[in-house]
């Protein structure tokens, strides 16, 4: 009996043995979570979040890469809770199933906007609502603030007009001032600015009005070079300017037409030259020509309106057009006899002559005359004179030409078409008499003085002055005309300037 008492104890101990080893067998079996912290929509990650679980094991703090990690968590489900003052508090569930089990989470917090403040609406500064007159480059400013000093601004401006539908977006603005260029004459633009913090819906300023000058009645155009492009500048007599046309393009001879209210100009396409239209602001961009513009040098080019506005001369090699302005009706109208190139006309005010400059391939043998609409030769004003020549412009009464000649006789072998001592001629048509008004206004040695052309009441003379380097600045300058054509003075207009037109 006792053996069997002895036996049945020992067999009691080791259930309980075996029962107790089993347990610490399941107690053994940990996981791990890892995991990281980052905020939501930027996914910027956040540093010394309390991470924490139910049921309790470790309380840890994320890295400064957001990263956090948790050992030896037992199999079983938990809650894990990730908090940070300033954050809306997160919770992600987690079941570890298995021993050294790896479980990874990533917690996306919110901002907590209970304990943010929106900034303020931004007010609009400058320019002031209403303003008019304003220049086509206007600074934008405005104030906004915040409450929580800490928060980051950023704005938006949202710009639109009274002409058409575009509109114009400016995002991510981190200063209180924009600067909007580009714009056009005599249009009111309305404008709106948002700002935010991040945190909360954008807040908006109120709208603003503001309205540009309207189109100046400019009466000068030139020429400048503009990153390796020449542009045409519009200017009034003081020197308030702006670029006419855009600095992408090659655009030079400018020739404003009161009577069409449009300025011509000759532009580069594709190798060829045409002839354009703009109105005074540079807007409504028009090419009037199919068969180009051409001849000897593209800086050499010129072209005439109609005293009406309503059409063109312009030369192709030998071959002389007449085109309307909305580039219908391309007639031919002369033709040289002998081959040589029209380099450039004018057409007189009343409509009956025209002026021509004519040259061989290599610039030189120039001839200058004028013929009537028949293409008959009327009178003979230069031929037979070696050097470069050109620059032609009658007067309104059409008794006069100006022109240009370089009177040293130099022809450039080089292709360079470089003159030494260019000068400006006033020809009388009725006399046959000459005047080197170059010599009466005391042209300085060295210099060329080029093309030239009346003004409007033909009391003055306005054209290009440059060293005969071939690389020195070059200025419009004026001369004042009297009737003796003699003791002239010269000042000049306009620097870094040439091929001028004052209408």
């Amino acid at each position: 009996m006792k053996t069997i008492l002895k036996i049945f104890s020992i067999f009691i101990f080791s259930l309980l043995l075996f029962s107790c080893n089993e347990e610490l067998v399941d107690q053994a079996q940990t996981g791990t979570l890892k995991g990281k912290v980052v905020k939501r929509g930027t996914n910027a990650p956040i540093a010394n979040v309390k991470i924490f679980t139910s049921p309790s094991t470790q309380t840890v703090f994320s890295a400064a890469d957001g990263s956090f990690e948790i050992t030896g968590m037992p199999i079983g489900n938990y809650s894990v809770k990730a908090e940070l003052t300033g954050y809306v508090t997160n919770y992600q569930a987690v079941n570890i199933q298995t021993n050294n089990q790896a479980v990874s989470v990533v917690f996306e917090m919110d901002d907590d906007k209970s304990l943010n403040s929106p900034p303020t609406a931004p007010i609009l500064l400058s320019p002031v609502d209403n303003a008019v007159s304003q220049p086509l480059s206007v600074e934008l400013t405005w104030n906004a603030s915040d409450p929580d000093t800490k928060d980051e601004l950023t704005y938006s401006l949202t710009i639109k007009n009274n002409v058409n539908t575009n509109v114009v977006q400016v995002n991510d603005v981190t200063v209180k001032h924009y600067t909007l260029s580009n714009l056009n004459y005599g249009v009111s633009y309305f404008w709106q600015v948002s700002v935010s913090d991040g945190i909360h819906p954008p807040v908006m300023s109120a709208i603003g009005k503001f309205t540009t000058s309207t189109v100046p009645t400019n009466r000068y155009h030139y020429v400048r070079k503009l990153n390796g492009n020449l542009v045409i500048v519009s200017s009034d007599a003081s020197g308030t300017n702006f670029q006419f046309t855009n600095s992408s393009f090659n655009s030079w001879r400018p020739r404003k037409n009161n009577n069409s209210g449009l300025v011509a100009f000759l532009r580069t396409e594709g190798g060829s030259n045409h002839i354009y239209t703009a109105n005074p602001d540079g807007s409504n961009l028009f090419k009037v020509t199919t068969v180009p513009v051409a001849g000897f040098r593209n800086d050499e080019l010129d072209f005439s309106w109609s005293t009406n506005g309503q059409e063109f001369l312009y030369a192709n090699f030998n071959k002389l057009y007449r085109i309307n302005k909305d580039g219908s009706g391309l007639n031919l109208v002369y033709t040289t006899p002998d081959g040589s190139m029209i380099s450039e006309c004018d057409w007189s005010y009343d409509g009956t002559k025209i002026a021509l400059k004519t040259n061989d391939y290599s610039g030189y043998n120039s001839k200058i005359y004028v013929i009537d609409m028949l293409g008959n030769v009327l009178k003979t004003v230069l031929t037979g004179l070696p050097g470069a020549s050109g620059g032609l412009n009658f007067s309104v009464d059409g008794q006069m030409l100006l022109y240009s000649r370089d009177i040293s006789g130099y022809q450039d072998t080089s292709g360079n078409y470089r003159q030494l001592d260019s000068h400006v001629f006033v020809y009388n048509l009725t006399t046959n008499t000459n005047h080197d008004i170059s010599v009466e206004s005391d042209k300085v040695m060295g210099t060329n003085d080029l093309d030239p052309r009346f003004s409007p009441n033909n009391a003055q003379v306005i054209f290009m002055n440059t060293s005969n380097d071939n690389i020195s600045q070059r200025n419009v300058m004026v001369i004042d005309l009297n009737s003796s054509m003699t003791d002239l003075t010269r000042a000049v207009l306009f620097n870094n300037a040439e091929m001028p037109d004052y209408e």
